[in-house]
Formats: C-alpha cells, structure tokens, sequence
C-alpha cells in the first residue's frame, strides 16, 4: 500500500514542466488522500473573493499565511469527512432546510429577505446550504465523540443576554399597505388628471367606510395589491425620504392624501408602528441558548481535531 502511495505520489509530481503540473502539484497529504495546489488556490479564491496570483504577486508573505490558514483548514475537512462517513452520520436537504428555516425565523427574515442577505455578503444560497450541512455533521460527530451531553444553563443565557443587549436592538419599524395608481404615459398631462380623479373617488370611498384593502385589490396596479395592499414592515430609515417624512406623522390606521409619484399616484395606510427599543429575553432565549450550544460545539471540535491530528498521518508541502 505505502509503495503505490509513493508511485503515485512520484508520478503526479513528475517535472513535465507544465502550467497544469504546477497548478496540480500535491500540497498536503492526509491518510493517504491528497490535496492539491489547485484545491487550495479554488478555496482561496471562494473565502478571500480574490484571485490566488493577484494576491501572490501583491504581498507574497500575506497571500502564504491565508494559504497555511486555509490548508489547515482543508485538512480539517479531510479529517472530519471521513470520521463522519466511518461514523456512518447522515444529513439530509430536509435536515438542512429545517435549520435554515430555524435561522431565518430567529433572523426575523423570510425566506426572500434571508437570499437577498447572503447576495449582499457574497454567498450564493446553494454555499450556504453546503456550510449548513457540514455544521451539522460537525455538530453530530462532536455529539458522538465526545459522548457527553452540552448543558446551557439559564444563568449563561441571561449573562449572555445581559453583556450583548446592543446585538437584540430593534430599529423603529412601520407595517404600510399601498395603493397605487400607475402612469402609463409620462408625456400625456390629461392621462394624470384621469388618475387624479381616481384617486378622489377612493379616498371618497375610504370615508364613506370602505376598506382599503379591498380597495387595493380592486385598484392598485403597484406591489401587493392581491393581498390589499399590504407591503409589510419596512425601517423608517430605510423608506424613500417622502415617505418617511409623511409616515412619521401619521397614525396607526390613517390614510393619507393621494401622493404624486413620478410613475403614478399612491394612496398609504400606516397599518402598524413598532418603536425602537431592545427584545425581551424570552423572545431570543432561543437564539443565545443556539449561539452558546454553538461556542460549545466548537471548542469541543477544536479540542477533537487537535487530538486527532496527532493521530493522523499529516504531511504538507507548501
């Protein structure tokens, strides 16, 4: 077994001075399996977002110390891998979606809102998904190694809670529904006095008792109008500066007067307000007992990998 190992490390490494041998050139093996430059330049590109070479040639020294860090990284995986699959842990798409779905509920966010949050950080939904599983095979596989049960006790949870309240803040928030009416034609004057005189009739039913929402649906040709208008929460600081402004000063219930857009016109109803302030415990109990299990976890697994490193055959050439 050693001897074909050797060969085969002896024929990957053969000089055939090409770009590809270069790049393909073995860094790491561990137990046996390899990891190669290649492997190695693809995640540094993934995590750092930059180009393996630009870093090299910008700062020889830094592009070296991400590339041990994460080699060592690498070689953790191979580790845990295959502790994971001698171990015989599953983890399915249904695990993963159930734990994402436990985030974004403890993120406030949906489904929609949580995507378009991990766009914004450079993360594609499909990578989160894969750190997702590996989170939760570590988590099994620590559960199983270490065989001891995690206690997080109520006394951890209020200190964490306690030390951290600037991380449960809540910005003032406004629930708004919306009516609008759009302008097809910017050019034809006549076409906005016809919306004008719309928006009178509504804001004449809207007194005479109608409801908005059924008004919306009837009316609205903007966002959320199947559902009566209803466009959810939004913060303050995040609503266009005319909006704001207006919001600010209206009550909860209030309508407000037909509003001139440059697409059209728009009637708001303030559906609910929610003042800044910080969440009670018992609303994020949940969540600081997850961020401490988690902290457990993975002091465990460092305390784990540690000493199975030392058991393992780790050689790296890098």
């Amino acid at each position: 077994m050693k001897s074909s190992l050797f060969l085969f490390l002896f024929l990957t490494i053969l000089p055939v001075f090409s770009s590809a041998e270069i790049c393909n050139r073995i860094v790491a093996i561990v137990n046996g399996d390899i990891i190669t430059l290649y492997e190695l330049n693809k995640k540094v590109k993934q995590i750092t977002g930059k180009d393996p070479d630009f870093l090299k040639k910008n700062d020889e020294e830094k592009y070296r110390k991400i590339c041990k860090n994460i080699l060592n990284r690498l070689i953790e995986d191979k580790l845990t891998e295959k502790k994971v699959k001698e171990l015989g842990i599953k983890v399915s798409d249904t695990d993963v979606d159930e734990e994402i779905r436990r985030i974004e509920e403890e993120q406030g966010l949906t489904h929609e809102e949580f995507i378009r949050m991990l766009e914004k950080s450079g993360v594609s939904y499909d990578e989160y998904r894969k750190y997702v599983k590996k989170s939760i095979e570590r988590m099994q596989l620590i559960e199983f190694e270490v065989r001891s049960r995690i206690v997080i006790s109520e006394e951890q949870i209020r200190d964490y809670y306690e030390k951290h309240k600037d991380e449960f803040k809540t910005a003032e928030k406004v629930r708004i529904a919306s009516i609008f009416l759009k302008l097809k034609n910017r050019d034809d004057p006549e076409e906005m006095e016809r919306l004008k005189k719309r928006a009178e009739v509504i804001i004449e039913r809207l007194k005479e008792g109608e409801e908005f929402s059924e008004l919306a649906e009837d009316f609205s040709e903007g966002p959320g109008a199947e559902s009566g208008g209803d466009l959810g929460y939004f913060k303050i600081e995040d609503l266009d500066p005319e909006i704001r402004r207006l919001v600010e000063k209206m009550k909860i219930g209030e309508v407000s007067d037909p509003i001139i857009r440059p697409f059209g016109i728009q009637i708001i109803k303030v559906l609910d307000k929610k003042a800044e302030g910080v969440k009670p415990l018992e609303e994020v109990r949940d969540y600081i007992y997850r961020i401490l299990y988690n902290k457990e976890i993975e002091k465990r697994y460092t305390s784990w990998i540690n000493e199975l490193k030392k058991r393992s055959y780790i050689k790296i050439m890098f």
